[in-house]
């Protein structure tokens, strides 16, 4: 660090920043799919020559954490030494380096003096990889066989030339080649931005002088974790959360976490979680560390750098053959799931060590809505993700936030407007679920409610949800948010509640409809100023019956003014009748 100038530092920290953002608007303006120009399911880094991450962009943060084993297993198959300027490699096995088999990393090696010196990458959920159900996501397979085309660390390029054998397959094994391959050279074309952005301070500083003060951002970073975990209390802290079942067996299962901190460190093990199921909803370690990476990234200061120095001062381990670390070939597919439902756990140990930085529970994770199928009469297939981004717990000072993504994710909810008219459905409903925030002090995000119906002759409906049995924790005295609840109708029958898991084939007219479950209370909801819960009334975010019977709050018969004198009789009864909840 002697060797270090601090106003270089700043230089080159801010100008790998500006790098990787303006990758990330490159496959926004580039990609072909929805589920990555418009719902936004991808993202971006840099790393160095040793495949430590440099800096991430805005993007879903969920995946990031897992880019150290995928560029771990394809250094194990392709030695630094032979790759060449042009090379681009490509992955999506989540038994080699992967996380679920839609999603494909790309790497590019970045040279200079004809040596690698940094990698681009980018990660970017594909619309369909092929398997037994359109968008490869089905949380109802039974073996990663029946999810699509598996893809070891390879060369999509080699020395600039695409590398056709490869295109071929990848033509031929998913339904919609247009879009992947087109999603595909948009990860190229932003691969290529960071290679030309980052030469440019090579050409300026060196690739030499760039190694140095890339050891000292990455130990900026560490440095920074040790500092705050240094000032949390040694010791053990456990929390555990439930997934409501895999789809084939209506049995929860646990993910249990215990945090250790010592000395500036965290040890986060899982030990005592659920064993792998047959569903789909098991998750890989690398994206497991991800997930537990990315929890403890939310409760350190904004300052400190997202890279590979935060992740030296966090060990997570699982067990072998369990939910969070199956052995192959147990399907992943829908493993985003359980990887939510990890950053739900960890968050919840986290509270008991830092409370004042943690948020009652999300929604619990996007729900999926997928509908595959093809046009009657030119036999095109469709493919349609939706990805449902629901609500934020409340927090220690803070109300939580109603329609926006889970923190873990930086994704969009697909415009209504842009699904209509490029997919057979119709939006009958979309908004808020009124009374679905877990009350408390702090009130919980409202979810969503959102309402498909098929315009196709037919097409198999994907429904993947969760939080029914097990709703959204709140914290220090706050309720939990509201179940969720999924409803069909083929159209000539009337709505019936459906489990949060399921796949099937449907026809024209039918109908999902689905009610996303809201995020937790943040506090004893008999001390949340009245004058916010009549605001939240007049907004229609909760009812006058939820005012009365959850915040003992009680307005007038007209208008939205508090009853002063019945809502301090209101809350003195629910004291004698057993304290502040």
């Amino acid at each position: 660090m002697s060797k270090v100038e601090p106003v270089t530092f700043a230089i080159i920290k801010s100008g790998l920043d500006m790098i990787v953002d303006e990758m990330a608007y490159t496959v926004m303006r580039t990609a072909r799919s929805s589920i990555v120009r418009d719902v936004l399911d991808y993202s971006v880094t840099l790393c160095d020559r040793d495949g430590r991450i440099l800096t991430q962009a805005k993007t879903v943060a969920l995946h990031l954490g897992a880019v150290p084993d995928g560029i771990e297993a394809l250094l194990a198959r392709h030695k630094i030494e032979t790759m060449k300027e042009g090379d681009v490699f490509i992955l999506n096995d989540p038994y080699e380096g992967g996380m679920h088999l839609p999603d494909i990393f790309m790497f590019r090696p970045i040279f200079k003096d004809s040596r690698v010196f940094a990698f681009s990458v980018v990660i970017a959920h594909h619309t369909d990889v092929g398997g037994r159900v359109a968008g490869s996501n089905a949380a109802d397979s039974t073996e990663i066989f029946q999810e699509g085309l598996r893809i070891a660390p390879m060369r999509l390029f080699e020395a600039g030339k695409p590398n056709e054998t490869l295109f071929d397959i990848i033509r031929h094994n998913v339904r919609l080649p247009d879009l992947v391959v087109g999603d595909l050279e948009a990860q190229l074309a932003t691969c290529l931005v960071g290679e030309r952005e980052i030469q440019k301070l090579a050409d300026r500083y060196g690739p030499e002088t760039l190694y140095l003060y890339f050891d000292a951002l990455i130990d900026y970073g560490e440095r920074l974790t040790r500092q705050t975990i240094s000032d949390w209390p040694n010791g053990t802290y456990q929390f555990t959360d439930y997934i409501d079942g895999d789809g084939m067996v209506d049995q929860a299962i646990l993910i249990v976490c215990s945090i250790t901190v010592k000395d500036g460190a965290v040890s986060i093990d899982f030990e005592g979680s659920s064993p792998q199921v047959k569903g789909a909803i098991n998750s890989t370690l690398s994206f497991v560390k991800s997930a537990s990476y990315l929890a403890v990234r939310c409760v350190l200061d904004q300052d400190v750098p997202n890279n590979a120095g935060v992740y030296r001062c966090i060990n997570v381990s699982a067990p072998d053959g369990s939910v969070l670390n199956p052995l192959s070939p147990a399907p992943v597919a829908a493993r985003a799931l359980t990887g939510y439902r990890v950053v739900d756990t960890v968050m919840g140990a986290l509270a008991k060590i830092t409370p004042e930085r943690v948020r009652a529970a999300g929604e619990g994770g996007n729900t999926v809505v997928a509908f595959g199928g093809y046009d009657s009469q030119t036999r095109e297939p469709f493919v349609m993700v939706d990805m449902i981004n629901g609500a934020w717990g409340g927090g220690y000072d803070v109300d939580g936030v109603d329609g926006v993504t889970n923190p873990s994710q930086n994704m969009s909810n697909l415009p209504v407007e842009t699904m209509e008219a490029r997919y057979p459905l119709r939006i009958d409903e979309y908004g808020f679920r009124a009374d679905s925030g877990g009350a408390g002090k702090h009130r919980g995000g409202l979810g969503l409610v959102r309402k498909y119906t098929l315009l196709a002759d037919s097409a198999v409906l994907q429904v993947r949800a969760d939080r029914v049995d097990h709703r959204p924790y709140g914290l220090r005295g706050g309720l939990p948010g509201a179940s969720s609840e999924n409803y069909f109708s083929q159209g000539h029958d009337e709505l019936t509640s459906m489990p949060p898991k399921f796949t099937r084939e449907v026809q024209e007219g039918a109908t999902i409809l689905h009610h996303q479950a809201g995020a937790g209370g943040y506090g004893d909801p008999m001390t949340r100023d009245p004058a916010k819960v009549a605001w939240d009334v007049a907004e229609e975010k909760i009812s006058r019956d939820a005012a009365a019977s959850e915040y003992g709050v009680i307005l007038h018969d007209e208008g939205f003014e508090v009853d002063h004198v019945a809502t301090e009789a209101r809350r003195a009864q629910a004291w004698r009748d057993g304290g502040l909840r």
